[in-house]
């Protein structure tokens, strides 16, 4: 069995966005008999990393799964924060040797977009499975 942690970005939380993301995960790990140890909620995508290295210091969490919604703006803020998350997170993946998936859709999106994306709350989960079985031998 796969133990995760979890961190759900809240930004937008006005929009039922990331919460659907968030049940869309909980439902990929109950249907993979994986348990989430423990969610972070964060205030947004960029401050992901750190909550995901926090989980993946844990000697009981097998793999991270970060799931957000970048939703574009009036600037390429988006892109930024986009690209500053991912790159974070690789990171922390790398330094940890443990799996941290990246489940945070956009940057480029408009709420449309972004709601026909809440599945994508369940990819991240079963990629973070997946990743964590495969390289549990190694």
């Amino acid at each position: 069995m796969v133990t995760l942690g979890l961190v759900v970005a809240q930004f937008n939380k006005e929009r039922p966005i990331t919460h659907e993301m968030e049940a869309a995960a909980r439902d990929a790990a109950a249907e993979r008999d994986a348990t989430i140890a423990e969610t972070i909620p964060v205030p947004g995508a960029y401050d992901a990393p750190l909550a995901a290295d926090r989980l993946a210091r844990r000697d009981d969490i097998d793999a991270v799964a970060v799931i957000g919604a970048i939703i574009t703006g009036d600037t390429d803020h988006d892109r930024v924060i986009a690209d500053a998350a991912a790159q974070g997170l690789t990171e922390v993946s790398l330094d940890r040797d443990t799996p941290v998936t990246y489940g945070v859709t956009g940057p480029g999106m408009s709420v449309a977009d972004a709601e026909a994306r809440i599945p994508k709350g369940g990819d991240v989960v079963d990629s973070a499975i997946d990743l964590a079985v495969e390289l549990q031998d190694l």
